[in-house]
Order: structure tokens, then sequence, then C-alpha cells
């Protein structure tokens, strides 16, 4: 009976972001009060002071993980929109894209850029980045929309190749099932899906777009902040893999050598503008995360994630590791992924590459399946729940295409 209830308090919080557009109730604050709710509900049917104990447990290995999400997205978010601000990412897009360009084209370059940079960064950085290039050229809303659905699929597909793209990757490397050679062929059928997208999105689109007229002058404390953006996502990278360093805690070194950068040259009052930035992150996103993540850390608690695994070891493993990526647009990927590792499933080659690209690109089918989707669906006015649907299909085909095509390359390379 009462996981019944916590199960239909996850199914309200899916069906007010589902709806938000009829009930005009922020989708963030909907999803926060059934999150909090469920946890309290745990607590209240605790039977005894060992359960309560152990719910507390949860709960604070839970708001851990989602701290670390807060303050690694507030550190990503605060540079993004000083460098937006200060008409940075502009300058960097009207240097890599021309003025004038295709539609068509423009749509395959920026997937292309956008598959590139979330294959060395993280996925929230990288579509924070490639939603900037949106704001550069003067796109109308079916359009803008379509990219940034683009955006999503080639962000969470960029990272599946590489341990520093995605961190459900990272977790089965670590786990021993694939070594680096192997997640580099998943280059090819993550790319050759993106550029499907981008051709299939491409077909109804004609005309040309202009990029804005970039007015802002160069300031030398912009370059050297734009530089330092840049170090602190590649050493991200390089302590994390050498000394397994939080990249949270990098994000939150390189931000505050931004501010003391800031202080250093500027005045007291001109430090104070840079510090407004930090204002300009999108509080409604964070607390749709929290929302999000406490009701996927209740499912965890419950025990359906265990659940999923256990259903998944049943079955056929070419059909699970498809099902299981599906599946990862509804839960978040993580979890689903150490439910499946801790299940210890016999795989071949072909089979964990399969679910590395699984659980890595099928959040893409749901705009909530994701991070790179919440942060896209918070940023652009145009994308709804329900508005990302008609494109479901599409990614859908794109999907299964580059599943496919993961499965031959990892029974031919075995």
């Amino acid at each position: 009976m009462l996981n019944t209830f916590l199960l239909l308090l996850a199914v309200l919080a899916l069906l007010s972001i589902i709806f938000e557009e009829v009930t005009h109730i922020n989708k963030a604050k909907t999803t926060l009060f059934l999150g909090c709710i469920s946890w309290i509900t745990l607590f209240v049917a605790a039977p005894s002071a060992n359960d309560t104990s152990a719910v507390n447990q949860q709960l604070e290995d839970n708001l851990l993980e989602i701290a670390t999400l807060w303050l690694f997205l507030m550190s990503t978010m605060t540079f993004v929109a000083y460098l937006n601000a200060k008409g940075m990412i502009q300058i960097v897009v009207s240097k890599l894209f021309p003025q004038s360009i295709n539609v068509r084209l423009l749509m395959i370059q920026v997937a292309i850029f956008s598959l590139l940079l979330s294959a060395i960064c993280d996925n929230v950085t990288a579509t924070l980045v490639s939603l900037g290039l949106l704001t550069t050229f003067k796109l109308d809303s079916n359009i803008r929309r379509r990219m940034a659905v683009l955006i999503i699929f080639a962000v969470n597909s960029g990272g599946v190749s590489l341990i520093t793209g995605d961190v459900t990757t990272l977790m089965i490397f670590l786990d021993g099932h694939v070594n680096m050679a192997d997640l580099l062929v998943l280059v090819i059928p993550a790319a050759a899906s993106v550029v499907l997208l981008a051709v299939l999105f491409s077909f109804k689109a004609s005309g040309r777009v202009y990029a804005n007229t970039v007015t802002q002058s160069i300031e030398t404390v912009d370059v050297i902040i734009a530089l330092i953006f840049v170090s602190t996502i590649v050493l991200t990278m390089v302590l994390n893999i050498l000394w397994a360093i939080p990249p949270v805690l990098t994000f939150l070194t390189g931000l505050s050598v931004m501010f003391l950068v800031g202080k250093t040259v500027h005045t007291d009052t001109e430090e104070i503008r840079i510090l407004e930035y930090i204002r300009q992150v999108e509080f409604d996103t964070l607390l749709f995360f929290l929302g999000i993540l406490l009701l996927v850390g209740m499912l965890k608690q419950i025990g359906v994630l265990e659940q999923l695994a256990a259903v998944y070891a049943s079955h056929n493993p070419a059909i699970a590791n498809y099902v299981t990526g599906m599946g990862s647009a509804l839960l978040d990927n993580v979890p689903l992924t150490a439910a499946l590792l801790k299940a210890s499933p016999e795989l071949s080659l072909a089979g964990w590459l399969g679910l590395t690209y699984a659980v890595g690109v099928g959040g893409s089918l749901l705009v909530i399946g994701s991070a790179s989707g919440i942060i896209a669906m918070s940023k652009i006015e145009e994308l709804t729940f329900v508005s990302y649907l008609k494109y479901v299909p599409a990614l859908l085909l794109c999907y299964s295409g580059g599943y496919a095509l993961t499965l031959f390359l990892g029974h031919w390379i075995a």
C-alpha cells in the first residue's frame, strides 16, 4: 500500500510536468513538493527506530548527491551566464560560424559542435554553451525548438564514447567491462545517429539565418575569465582521471579564481556587478533537479530500481539494453546503471557497449530524461514536455539506428 502511494506521487509529478501549460503551475514547484512529501511519507511510515535511521541515512546520501549536482550546476551556469552577458559566447560563435548560413547547414554544424563539446566536458556545460549558440542567430520559434532538441540528443550522444563525457560510461569502465579502445568505437554510432537526426530535422527547414550583430567590446578581464573557464574544464578531466578529484571541487575552485580575478582587476562597484551574474542562474532549473532527484531517490529506497534490475537479468541482453535505454528517459540513468551493475549480468563486449550507448543516449527520448533536456526546457521558452513529444518518433529512430550500429560494431571487434 505504501509503495503504491509513493508510485502515485511519482506519477503525479510526471503529470504535473506534462500539463504545466494547462495548470500554469511551475514544474519546479510541483516536483519539489511531491519529492519532499514522498520522503516525509517514508519517515512517517517507518515501523521502528531502526527503519527511521535507515531512511534518514538514505535521505542524507540522496541530499549529498543533489548538493554535489547543485554546486556543480551553480558553478558552470555562473561562468556561462557571465560570458554570455559579456557577449563572449557570441564572439566565439562569430569566429566559428559565418554571419549568414543556410539553416540546414547550421543544424548539422551545431549538432557536430555539441557532439564534440560533450565528449570532452560534462553534459551540463556542453548544453549551456551549445544553447548559447541559439541566441547568436535570428531563429524563428519552430527552428529554435527543433535545434534545442537536436542539441539535447547530440550532447547525450557525445558523452558515451569517453569516460570524461558521461558518468554512466565512467561507471561501466571502472567496473572493468570495457576499455578505452572499446569505448572509442561508440564514436561511430553516436556521430551517425546525430547526423541522421540533423538531416531529418533539416528536411522542413529552408532559407538562411543571420547572426546577431555583436557590439560588445572585449575587455581583458573577460578574456581572462574565459580562459579560466576553459582551463577549469580541462583540469576537471585531468584531475579526475589522475587523482579521482570530484569535478565539483575543481569547478568551485575555478569559480573562486574567477571571483578573485574580479576583485583584483575591478573596483568594488564593478566587482559587485560581476557577483551579480550568479543571480542569473536559473534557480527554477536547480529546484526542478532537486524535486526530480528526490523522487528518483525515493524510487531507489523502495526497491523499484532493484526490481528493474531483476527484470533486466531475465531477458535477452540485446533487447533488455534497448528497453533500459528507453527506461532511462523516465528514471535517472546513474542509479539505474548502478542497479544493473550490482546485478552483475553476463554480457558480451557487444552487450556492454550496447548498454553504455543505451543508458547514455536513451534519456534523450523525453525532455525530462536527462540533465541536458531539463536545462534546455528551462532555457528555451518554446520547449515544453508536450512540444517535445512531436519529435519522439525521429529521436526513437535515431536512437534505434545508433543502438543497432553499436551492436554490429561490438560483434565485429570482439
